[in-house]
């Protein structure tokens, strides 16, 4: 428990700290806090990005704690050692390596020197593949609570892990509304060389399997004949292959891929629509961007997605995988401004309403006082299966 006279000592610990939806995440989490009430830090292990140039700019500790191997017996040391020594109330883990590796330092800690600790739900995948899923709960039963950023990721924790319900609170990302002018997505435009007319339909996102952006190739091609531009914004493995999949299906010059962008509020601004066909997906950061932009999502039905977009009142849903639901909803916006309209606007109200960064922190920062008194005393034993409840 920390003492009334000081801050409360955070640490949150990722694997990685590249661009991508949960770092996004934990640095606008860390940048909210109150510093007055926290003493935050920041481990990772591989992967720097600019968000810790964001963090480290702001006065907040990140240190990088190298990890060369997948079973590195240095790093583990070091990792604990960092811990034992670090004097911390409260430690989330918020990536299944990180929870892994975060629950045996703390295992071979003295009790009286271990954080409460907290781990994460961040998709609803990990429970598919047996390993991971076994990990997970590794953890999550040595965790004070578990945190998930969707009701959809909380209940598949429950049902997957046999964890209690009410030990996976839901916490919903937090996201901002960026001041982009109409004028800066015409300049954006006129730098991509996008015609003005031509409609624009924006991907945001990893190009990794999951999010299944094949399918949404296929369903292009079914609308060639539109003259439709589409965005892929982001990197990943899957890069090349996504190439080969454009040339085979003609759609050189209609579909782009862009890399990694800084600029995807501009990208969203000059949409029409986003969207994202993933086959699985915790809670969106990119639908509720493009909800805060005021712009019409089509997503899969799948995950947190179901959460966010409400068909025919705040965007569209396809179920996944079916290329041409997903052509036949892209054309259904294409061919009704109006539609794109009342849908976008729907969104924009709830975004603004639900999921604001300050909400999110304050959540966060509730979440972390509780821990550092209930969890502190209970650390490692309060999170029991189902079945013995």
């Amino acid at each position: 428990m920390p003492e009334a006279s000081r801050r409360l000592r955070l640490l949150v610990v990722s694997d990685e700290m590249e661009v991508g939806g949960t770092q996004r995440q934990i640095t606008r989490m860390l940048l909210g806090l109150d510093r007055d009430a926290f003493e935050p830090t920041l481990v990772y292990f591989r992967e720097r990005s600019f968000f810790v140039d964001q963090l480290e700019a702001a006065g907040i500790r990140v240190v990088r704690i190298d990890k060369r191997r997948r079973v590195d017996p240095g790093f583990f040391l070091r990792l604990r050692d960092f811990v034992a020594q670090g004097g911390f109330d409260v430690m989330h883990c918020f990536s299944i390596t990180a929870e892994l590796w975060g629950a045996l330092a703390l295992a071979s800690i003295a009790p009286a020197r271990r954080p409460a600790l907290l781990s994460s739900i961040r998709n609803t995948y990990d429970w598919e593949h047996p390993l991971r899923r076994r990990i997970k709960a590794f953890a999550a039963r040595r965790s004070w609570r578990v945190v998930a950023n969707s009701q959809a990721g909380a209940r598949g924790a429950a049902q997957a892990m046999g964890l209690e319900p009410r030990r996976l609170p839901v916490i919903y990302n937090g996201v901002e509304s960026d001041d982009v002018t109409q004028a800066d997505a015409a300049r954006l435009r006129e730098t991509l060389g996008i015609d003005a007319g031509v409609p624009v339909v924006l991907f945001v996102g990893r190009l990794v399997e999951h999010k299944d952006v094949p399918t949404l190739l296929r369903a292009t091609a079914r609308l060639r004949e539109r003259g439709v531009c589409v965005l892929l914004a982001g990197d990943g493995p899957l890069a090349p292959a996504l190439q080969v999949d454009i040339d085979r299906l003609g759609l050189h010059g209609r579909v782009r891929l862009l890399g990694q962008r800084d600029d995807t509020a501009a990208l969203m601004r000059l949409s029409d629509m986003v969207v994202l066909p993933s086959v699985s997906e915790g809670l969106s950061n990119v639908i509720i961007e493009a909800m805060m932009q005021g712009l019409p999502v089509i997503a899969s039905r799948v995950g947190g997605n179901v959460e966010l977009v409400g068909h025919d009142a705040t965007g569209l849903l396809f179920e996944a995988g079916d290329d041409a639901a997903l052509a036949e909803c892209m054309a259904r916006l294409l061919d009704d401004p109006a539609l794109r309209a009342r849908l976008g606007a729907a969104a924009g109200r709830r975004a603004m309403r639900d999921f604001s960064v300050r909400g999110m922190v304050d959540a966060y920062s509730s979440l972390y006082r509780d821990a550092a008194v209930a969890g502190r005393r209970g650390a490692g034993r309060a999170l029991q299966p189902t079945s013995s409840s």
